[in-house]
């Protein structure tokens, strides 16, 4: 699932919150969106999630127009792509084990495979003895690694990650951070991440993509031509 911003403007009312963006993501990189609070990033996300939609300018998805595309190819791609946030957005009255059945029901998953699935994304974030608590009862780390554990049940082929190790310490972040590396090398899954952490970033020395005021400003990558 490639993904191809085509001179993308996105204003609210008066303001430009992003401006003439292109760049594109292939199917299995890892691509850190860097920039300071209301850099445009989030809203980045929202775009390819397709919660928002452009102003002006062209968003592809596996070749997909996001705004002309039919109800039944944007559903198709959103099914395709996981998504963890800063604050988890674990559903409270929900144990673990409900949350992640919770997203497999809204994709459709297959119901006979549902609970082996459930039992696998448990154990890959190792969160097998936490499964049947609610999300008040886990801490922050946890909380973490069960939305990743969400976000992977679908078997995306995308995860949006925004500002994921946020309201983790040090130690819970670097195990995020190697949790999506073995997704991303694994699974060939592409892991789009927005951070302020730039001791990560530098660690890990993929491709990163910094915005300055709703453009682009530096675009480091290794394998792809500067843009």
């Amino acid at each position: 699932m490639k993904i191809v911003f085509d001179q993308v403007n996105k204003n609210f009312g008066i303001i430009d919150v992003l401006k003439d963006i292109s760049f594109e993501i292939d199917q299995g990189e890892f691509v850190f969106i860097l920039g300071n609070s209301g850099a445009g990033k989030s809203t980045l996300l929202k775009l390819i999630l397709n919660q928002l939609k452009p102003t002006s300018g062209t968003i592809t998805v596996d070749d997909i127009d996001l705004v002309k595309g039919s109800k039944e190819e944007i559903d198709s791609i959103r099914r395709r792509i996981g998504v963890i946030f800063q604050d988890y957005q674990l559903i409270a009255d929900k144990s673990v084990e409900e949350n992640i059945a919770l997203a497999l029901n809204i994709v459709s998953y297959p119901s006979e495979k549902i609970e082996s699935r459930i039992d696998q994304v448990i154990k890959e974030v190792n969160l097998s003895s936490r499964r049947y608590l609610f999300p008040a009862q886990l801490s922050g780390g946890e909380l973490q690694r069960a939305a990743l554990a969400r976000a992977l049940a679908i078997e995306p082929q995308i995860i949006l990650a925004d500002e994921p190790t946020g309201n983790l310490d040090i130690e819970n972040s670097w195990n995020l951070i190697k949790l999506l590396k073995e997704i991303n090398k694994k699974n060939n899954t592409t892991i789009i991440m927005t951070t302020h952490n730039q001791d990560i970033v530098t660690s890990l020395g993929k491709r990163n993509i910094i915005i300055e005021d709703g453009e682009i400003k530096k675009h480091h990558t290794h394998s792809h031509s500067e843009k």
